[in-house]
């Protein structure tokens, strides 16, 4: 890529240096929230899949309590081996060393720093590609500190990350622009903490009016981890413990009996555009689409989803109309039943979803003719163009 097509600033002109070298990557990875083992083996498929002699890559893992560390340039390192999945520390440069990116706007410095040693400057970072899944990375506060910091990035801004994150206020967003979503509840921490036993009875009631089986989820989590199918009174403490583990919010939410579909939406020049569809198969080995079902057993969609002309086109202008009704930005995966009754019912987005190969919004991409590193180059392109700041 040359200079003349990197983003132009007034208040920023551009070095000798920007103008004579690659536009250089950051890919952001890992983090504190459960996910992190997986948005470890993304960032090894997006890092193997970027075009080395179009932009240079700086990996930066995030570890489970919170330090930015110089990582290996090893993909074949940050994938899953024995059912396990990789985590940050086993790929860092050095156990103490860290990353601090400047927060100021007029600088995009990336300097590394070890104890007792001279700080080392690693040159600026022109866009930052983040793949962190769940809270403090996912949620709005990563991208909170890129606008300070002024260096695009891809994906969402801090609204629509937020939003995203966050099943409670995703779906009342949903309600207000009118696209429909199942019944559900929400338990707040101060709730639970005060009466348990009148949360308890809420489910309950909620449980008499839309029947058992329920789902307890974090209101704040991802990859279907920590997420329980409840079929009786008795699992009910159980759930909501394993919920509270991951997020002291959590939802409750009632059997929809349909078809699992799901919808990836990208943005190119002339706006958001939908892919084709795919279908979750019902997951005989799993009580559902569970995070061992997604990533260790691979379970296999159905790619495209056997929809009929109508219900793939409304199922794409439902996934449109949810990334135009958060304000999302880049990529979102949007995820449906088609109920008994044959209408769609939205479930939840994913502003940065599950972005393996394997994983279901590449695979869309890829059948609507969209490759896989096309589809990481398209979003590095996108985010270059993208100013930070109000938009």
């Amino acid at each position: 890529m040359s200079s003349e097509n990197l983003p132009q600033s007034p208040e920023r002109p551009e070095s000798p240096e920007q103008q004579r070298r690659k536009p250089r990557v950051a890919v952001v990875f890992g983090g504190r929230s459960s996910e992190h083992g997986i948005s470890v083996v993304t960032a090894g498929a997006v890092m193997k899949a970027i075009d080395r002699t179009k932009y240079d890559v700086l990996p930066i893992g995030i570890t489970t309590d919170g330090r930015w560390a110089l990582t290996t340039d090893d993909p074949e390192r940050m994938a899953i081996t024995d059912r396990k999945v990789p985590d940050v520390d086993r790929l860092t440069e050095s156990a103490e060393g860290s990353v601090v990116l400047s927060v100021d706007p007029g600088s995009r410095e990336v300097v590394y720093t070890e104890p007792g040693s001279v700080p080392k400057a690693l040159g600026e970072v022109d866009v930052v590609f983040p793949v962190l899944h769940g809270p403090y990375g996912e949620d709005g506060t990563l991208q909170g500190l890129l606008e300070l910091s002024g260096v695009p990035y891809v994906g969402a801004g801090v609204l629509a990350s937020a939003v995203g994150q966050d099943k409670e206020y995703m779906k009342r967003v949903f309600i207000s622009f009118g696209l429909p979503v199942g019944p559900y509840e929400v338990v707040r921490p101060r709730e639970w903490d005060r009466d348990p036993s009148a949360v308890r009875k809420r489910i309950v009631d909620f449980a008499g009016e839309h029947g058992w089986p329920l789902f307890i989820k974090p209101a704040r989590g991802g990859s279907s981890m920590g997420i329980t199918k409840v079929d009786e009174l008795s699992g009910l403490d159980a759930a909501i413990e394993e919920a509270r583990r991951h997020d002291p919010k959590f939802l409750v939410e009632s059997l929809l009996r349909g078809r699992e579909i799901e919808c990836g939406v990208l943005e190119f020049e002339d706006g958001p555009r939908a892919s084709v569809p795919a279908e979750i198969p019902p997951v005989t080995a799993h009580e559902f689409y569970d995070f061992e079902a997604k990533y260790i057993d691979s379970a296999a969609g159905l790619v495209p989803a056997p929809l009929t002309a109508e219900e793939t086109a409304e199922v794409q202008r439902l996934a449109v109309a949810a990334f135009d009704a958060t304000s999302c930005e880049g990529l979102v995966r949007a995820d449906f039943f088609l109920t008994e009754d044959g209408t769609f019912v939205i479930n939840e987005i994913n502003t940065l979803p599950g972005f393996t190969p394997i994983s279901m919004y590449p695979r869309m991409w890829q059948e609507s003719g969209v490759s896989y590193p096309e589809l990481v180059d398209r979003l590095i392109q996108a985010a270059l163009t993208r100013s930070t700041g109000l938009r």
